[in-house]
């Protein structure tokens, strides 16, 4: 499966990607590149996808790590849904809003087929910590990502949406 995105103006035919965004809008790329806002109240990822079509998909799965060779771990309870098979571009995302602000993560997507088959979809992405290393951050930011009552994610899933940018 391919992704495509919009790049200045005209349509860019590439491999599958992820993109993480930040609170504060700012994307991260699976290049490795990271950024590190602290400005936000509330601390969360977003993991945007996308297909140029699929033949017998299932759906999705999430992974995260604290390191780019893992260990890894599903973070969405139940598969993000597919589109079956379809000739038409797909986009995807997933909120995960149970991090720690202060910690590096590491996401990539599996896909999973009709019969079960997994495979890893996107290249990892990198994200980086909400708030810097040594900054003046409130005790309730620090624990902003240990709540227990935190929610395990939001997914959502639409034909119709714009590509990541």
């Amino acid at each position: 499966m391919a992704a495509i995105a919009l790049v200045c103006g005209s349509w860019l035919l590439a491999a599958p990607y992820a993109t993480v965004l930040g609170q504060d809008g700012s994307q991260e790329q699976a290049t490795g590149a990271s950024s590190e806002s602290g400005e936000t109240e509330e601390y969360k990822n977003t993991i945007r996808w996308a297909t140029a079509s699929e033949v017998d998909n299932f759906g999705f799965d999430v992974f995260r790590g604290e390191a780019e060779d893992g260990p890894f771990a599903k973070i969405n309870d139940d598969p993000i849904e597919g589109g079956g098979t379809t000739d038409s571009p797909r986009h995807y995302s997933y909120v995960d809003d149970t991090i720690d602000p202060h910690q590096v993560y590491f996401y990539y997507v599996e896909s999973i087929a009709l019969d079960g088959t997994r495979e890893q979809f996107t290249p990892i992405a990198k994200v980086g910590p909400k708030i810097k290393p040594g900054s003046e951050a409130s005790d309730a930011d620090r624990d902003a990502g240990d709540s227990d009552d935190a929610a395990s994610g939001d997914a959502a899933e639409s034909g119709e949406s714009e590509p990541p940018i």
